[in-house]
């Protein structure tokens, strides 16, 4: 949201008032926590006179968490008062807030915020060694619009807010804070255009754009950076923010209103930054083995009825491919009839006896739904009639033709609805669906009116919120803790507690392949642990080798789906089979498939790091390694679990460019052992992709398995790569949540591995024979 012209100009029509001084600070003391009260007006007072006609600016600072500082910035203070996010890990007590004659300090133990008294306006956030940013001269604004002023018309459909003028509204609040020489900006959600955001005007608004427009399904505004400091701005709302671009040195993000909050959280590392923001927004559910593997889709337009759904699962166990889910997509459902809940019966006449089937070949299934109702339904007039759906201000049921005929849109704001809508759900589970995709949550109009009065732009993003809640919930409810699983598309903070979510349309190229693991990546900085994709692209069809490079990328990824548009995703169509061994669809696929496999016991792990910590399993370059500036810009690589670097290829001909950081690293794939801090360039056939094995890792695999869903823990292979510090790494069996932990202590001789509690096993130095276990420990002998 861009309100001047230049450095010294207004645009036309904007009339800002700053916070010039802080004019008084006041401590208030609490067992729940201290509260800092600055009364900032918009002229420095000199005079009696100038305490009149004029705005005050409130501004409280307070600490949810330890390391975390709120900041709430309030013109009118009777306005009404927008929810925030849940902020689900806020705690009470912390924060501890003095005043001295030089202003006032809230304490939140690493982080501190200063507020300097009298002018200008000095707010600091700084930890025991330095000042992280700053909020200065002329970075706390009251901003409104003249009449007259450039503002578009409402909007009323998908498009929204966009970063071509300013949203409807007549005032807004605004802050900056400063950048740093050299810092950098990485998150604001699942965004497909540049990595870095400085440069960059983000809009915070949901749409269904696909993957290569600014748009964005899933809207985080929260940003970290590699100066040890994360920012959300806690407004489910529309936010702009200007990200260097409105004033370079400075980050500003604006609301439409009377108030804005915000919420600095202390690092200092990146990790220790997503670890203190999930604490604080919710962390991501653990996810089941079985939904690591491979998920086959029916594809979106084509034909299937089980005759075609079981020859393509015939086909995947005929060429010895592991697959894990079947997803039935849009039409298990009657064309016209999305959302019904109904499955069409001229195709599937018996589903509950074709997904017993399906069970007992030892697959899961996934079907899709979305919030629409269309008319045609039954659904629809059971919906209306009992007042589920979101309705125009003139009471009438709000429908259009976008998507489906007619179609309404189910108010999740009324339990009742909510409710009626889990049930369908429910029924659906209790029919033997495992999984559901819940697709769409953007397309979310404002000329509406919400059962429980919801502003309606509020609505507009935090929808998704309760969509996938209502979804996943029941999914708890059926299957259990750990058992539950989305397939989101849309999203918004907190949505990274009900996994997984896929990044969206995305079209069969290269380009397109690149920009999706873009968009992942900075899902990883803004808080979701696990991350998905159409493998192939989901518009169009894939050329032979656009699909074989994106299998490698998709299978080393956190979940994995085949699905497209038009056509089916099955390898064998891509090519003839007859190419260099090892180098057709199926063979790649295969190939990758199985390395995934005997990967789950490290994979499985670091699912319940995210769970537990809120680290991401596709982790980006500068999350793993932020002291080294090579990193900064990297997008088109990233470490899976905290071991594996992955570098897909993004060219039929194999070329590929990456960064090894410093250290001494592990080829997975050939055993290559090379030091870092060095740039390659290589080329790599279809069967290959740089996957380097990092320093001093040790990689719990099974080799030979096929399967993602089994006792991790059993016959286990424990690689030790080169190193000199001990460590211990966890293995769960996900049948049962029992755990195996394998110390690795390194002595002047050799190394020893030892299980707790003690277990069959094997262990071996990387590039060296494995020694089964005696009495839960083996001896590896260094040769010297």
């Amino acid at each position: 949201m861009k309100f001047t012209d230049g450095f010294w100009h207004n645009r036309p029509g904007v009339d800002a008032q700053y916070a010039a001084e802080a004019y008084d600070v006041t401590a208030h003391h609490s067992p729940d926590g201290d509260e800092l009260v600055v009364h900032a007006p918009t002229k420095v007072i000199t005079g009696r006179g100038d305490t009149l006609n004029r705005a005050l600016l409130t501004v409280t600072l307070s600490s949810p968490l330890e390391g975390v500082v709120r900041v709430r910035v309030e013109h009118h203070k009777g306005a009404l008062d927008r929810h925030g996010f849940d902020l689900v890990g806020a705690q009470t007590g912390h924060g501890r807030a003095e005043v001295d004659d030089d202003g006032g300090v809230l304490d939140a133990g690493p982080l501190q915020a200063r507020i300097r008294r009298g002018a200008p306006w000095d707010l600091s956030f700084a930890d025991a060694e330095r000042v992280l940013t700053r909020s200065g001269h002329k970075s706390v604004g009251y901003v409104r619009l003249a009449e007259g002023a450039p503002v578009p018309a409402e909007p009323t459909g998908v498009a929204g807010v966009t970063t071509t003028g300013l949203a409807p509204a007549s005032t807004y609040v605004h802050t900056q804070l400063s950048l740093d020489v050299g810092e950098l900006v990485y998150g604001l959600g699942e965004r497909f255009g540049p990595f870095v955001k400085n440069g960059q005007t983000v809009d915070v608004w949901n749409a269904d754009g696909g993957t290569s427009s600014e748009l964005a399904y899933k809207n985080v505004p929260f940003y970290l950076t590699n100066r040890g400091y994360g920012v959300l701005v806690n407004h489910p709302e529309h936010v702009s923010f200007e990200v260097g671009s409105e004033a370079v040195e400075q980050v500003q993000f604006s609301v439409p209103g009377e108030h804005l909050e915000y919420l600095v959280i202390y690092g200092p590392t990146p990790a220790e930054v997503l670890e203190r923001y999930t604490r604080l927004t919710g962390r991501p559910a653990q996810v089941p083995a079985w939904s690591y593997g491979l998920w086959l889709s029916t594809s979106f337009t084509t034909d299937y009825d089980e005759a075609t759904v079981n020859h393509f699962i015939d086909g995947m166990a005929q060429r010895e491919i592991p697959l894990s889910v079947f997803h039935f997509d849009c039409f298990w459902m009657r064309e016209f009839d999305w959302t019904s809940f109904e499955w069409d019966a001229r195709t599937f006449p018996d589903p509950e006896g074709m997904l017993a089937r399906l069970h007992e070949r030892g697959l899961r299934t996934s079907a899709w739904v979305n919030p629409y109702i269309a008319q045609r339904t039954r659904t629809f007039d059971e919906a209306a009639a009992a007042g589920y759906l979101v309705k125009r201000p003139d009471g009438s049921i709000w429908q259009w033709d976008m998507w489906q005929a007619g179609m309404g849109l189910v108010d999740f704001t009324n339990p009742a609805a909510t409710a009626w809508f889990q049930e369908k759900i429910r029924t659906l589970l209790r029919q033997g669906i495992d999984a559901i995709k819940t697709d769409f949550g953007e397309r979310i109009p404002v000329d509406v009116v919400w059962h429980d009065g919801s502003d309606p732009y509020l609505m507009h993003n935090w929808y998704t919120q309760l969509y996938n809640e209502a979804v996943f919930s029941v999914i708890e409810e059926e299957r259990g803790h750990g058992q539950a699983v989305l397939f989101a598309r849309s999203a918004t903070t907190g949505g990274q507690r009900m996994p997984v979510h896929w990044g969206g349309d995305n079209s069969s190229s290269f380009p397109s392949m690149a920009e999706s693991l873009r968009g992942g990546l900075s899902m990883s900085m803004s808080g979701f642990g696990f991350w998905s994709h159409d493998i192939g692209g989901f518009e169009g069809s894939p050329d032979p080798a656009v699909f074989k490079r994106w299998v490698a990328f998709g299978l080393l990824s956190s979940h994995s789906r085949l699905h497209g548009s038009q056509s089916y995703r099955v390898p064998w169509l891509f090519d003839t089979g007859e190419e260099e061994p090892g180098q057709s669809a199926v063979e790649v696929t295969r190939r990758f498939a199985r390395l995934k496999a005997e990967l789950m016991p490290y994979l499985y792990e670091a699912g319940r790091a995210a769970h537990e910590r809120g680290l991401p399993v596709m982790r980006p370059m500068q999350l793993a390694f932020p002291g080294d500036p090579a990193c900064d810009h990297l997008d088109r690589q990233y470490l899976l679990g905290p071991d594996l670097l992955v570098a897909p290829v993004f060219s039929a001909e194999g070329d590929v460019e990456y960064y090894l950081p410093a250290g001494r690293w592990t080829n997975l794939l050939t055993g290559e052992v090379a030091d870092g801090a060095t740039w390659r360039r290589e080329v790599h056939d279809f069967s290959s992709v740089p996957l380097w094995v990092r320093e001093g890792a040790v990689l719990v695999t099974t080799p030979g398995a096929t399967d993602t869903e089994r006792n991790y823990t059993a016959d286990a292979l424990v690689t030790v790569y080169p190193g000199e510090e001990d460590r211990e790494v966890r293995v769960t069996n996900p049948l049962d949540g029992t755990e195996v932990r394998f110390a690795v202590v390194h002595g002047e001789d050799g190394v020893s591995v030892t299980a707790t509690p003690a277990t069959a096993f094997r262990a071996r130095l990387a590039g060296g024979e494995a020694v089964p276990a005696t009495d839960g420990t083996v001896r590896l002998e260094v040769a010297r």
